[in-house]
């Protein structure tokens, strides 16, 4: 059952009003807005989230008060306020209490967000990509993305995020499952080339879904891994949402090709003015036996973006996330439910989008039951993975700590074409782990 409590009703009453009660001075009343977020967190779950959020917008001159204002003088009113809703409200506030009470009563894993694959097909054969590991034919039915949703809610997760294979080919799915659960937050990983008007109309419509655009730097690096064009898809894309007050941000992915334009500040730059609104970097992985190892970033390279989207925080008006070097702020890896887990295009309840092995189907066990499997039980009993949180990956940082959890879980792979051994697996990513081991532990001593 995923209705909403009486009591929950009344704090997404009082909390919607305050979202109407800021639109209406949101200069004055921005600060405001963190006072009754923390009369609502009674049992203190955000506390650290609502301090640093006190502390970033105190002041009207920095990067972060100038980005929060943005969202009034770029976005449309009623996606702003929309997102505001299902995001502050029922994925951070509601949602999150109704999570903790999961995680105690059932004794496993509950996750703040769901990704999933609505197909595996993709218009585009990117260099490295995983995705054709899956095959290009798997597809879960409107009915099961549905249904996922439904036993997600009931838990308390609020947060739906899309990756594939590319999931904007299931868009007419995509815009009904925005309309039923208008009370939820979307996000799209997606190479954006499927992105033209009628969309960014429909968008406007359901007002609760937000892309995450791929891009690998300018021109030559984005074409280099996704072929000769797509750069320039992805601007025009970029061009149509800006101009239709529209949210979005970006995905990149960044190699041993790319990462100093990455990470550059001529690029932040060039895609804060293309109208990002936040940035989500993700090192490159070695996944699925078509892989390309030799594209992996050096412990050089991610010691460089450590240090760029750190000092790019305090300066520049966009929200950054880097996957692997942010475990410092989450207490290590996120996955297996802690935070979010992955369901492929076959319905496989798998740990990470990374990790692709599984020992529970959507079609044969409902989310709870996956939670409570041997696969996602080993993810609970052994996170954190590292006393040193910017080591946070079982696979990239801890190759060791997967093998030893597939191998007690007996999970199994599940690419479709080619299976992969995970010792396979894990010795791609050996090198890069012990070469990063010793960048994380001078960097941790300093964080520490």
């Amino acid at each position: 059952m995923n209705k909403k409590t009486v009591v929950e009703n009344a704090k997404v009453y009082g909390l919607k009003k305050v979202i109407t009660y800021l639109d209406s001075d949101p200069d004055r009343n921005i600060p405001k807005i963190i006072n009754w977020a923390e009369k609502y967190d009674k049992n203190g779950m955000l506390d650290n989230q609502i301090k640093k959020t006190r502390e970033v917008l105190s002041d009207k001159n920095s990067n972060w008060y100038q980005l929060t204002k943005s969202l009034w003088n770029d976005i449309d009113d009623g996606v702003r306020k929309k997102l505001f809703e299902n995001f502050i409200v029922n994925a951070s506030i509601v949602g999150s209490q109704r999570q903790e009470k999961s995680r105690i009563e059932n004794n496993c894993n509950v996750p703040w967000a769901i990704l999933m694959d609505p197909t595996s097909a993709c218009n585009l054969k990117c260099t490295g990509c995983w995705a054709a590991d899956y095959g290009n034919r798997m597809n879960m039915s409107y009915e099961t993305l549905d249904n996922i949703i439904e036993q997600g809610k009931a838990l308390g997760t609020y947060m739906y995020l899309y990756s594939g294979g590319e999931p904007l080919v299931r868009k007419d799915d995509l815009l009904k499952l925005c309309e039923k659960h208008s009370d939820c937050v979307f996000l799209a990983f997606t190479n954006a080339t499927l992105i033209d008007e009628p969309f960014a109309e429909e968008l406007l419509r359901v007002k609760n879904f937000v892309p995450a655009i791929s891009v690998e730097g300018f021109e030559e690096e984005t074409d280099f891994r996704r072929g000769k064009g797509t750069y320039a898809a992805v601007t025009e894309a970029m061009e149509l949402l800006k101009r239709k007050k529209l949210p979005f941000g970006i995905s990149c992915c960044y190699t041993n090709k790319n990462t100093e334009i990455i990470g550059s500040e001529i690029y932040f730059d060039d895609m804060i003015a293309k109208g990002a609104k936040f940035a989500w970097f993700f090192t490159y992985m070695p996944v699925g036996v078509d892989a390309a190892p030799e594209l992996m970033a050096t412990a050089e390279q991610r010691e460089f973006m450590f240090h760029q989207v750190r000092k790019f925080r305090d300066s520049k008006a966009i929200f950054t996330l880097d996957f692997w070097n942010d475990g410092e702020y989450v207490n290590g890896c996120i996955a297996g439910g802690r935070n979010y887990l992955h369901i492929n295009a076959n319905g496989d309840i798998e740990p990470c989008a990374f990790i692709h092995y599984s020992d529970s189907n959507i079609h044969e066990h409902s989310l709870i039951e996956a939670f409570k499997n041997p696969l996602f039980m080993q993810y609970k009993e052994n996170q954190p993975f590292n006393t040193n949180h910017l080591r946070p990956c079982p696979l990239l940082d801890n190759p060791e700590k997967l093998e030893k959890m597939l191998l007690v879980s007996g999970a199994k792979s599940t690419e479709m074409l080619h299976t992969e051994n995970v010792q396979h697996l894990c010795g791609k990513c050996k090198t890069a782990s012990e070469k990063w081991a010793a960048k994380a532990e001078q960097l941790w001593k300093v964080s520490i």
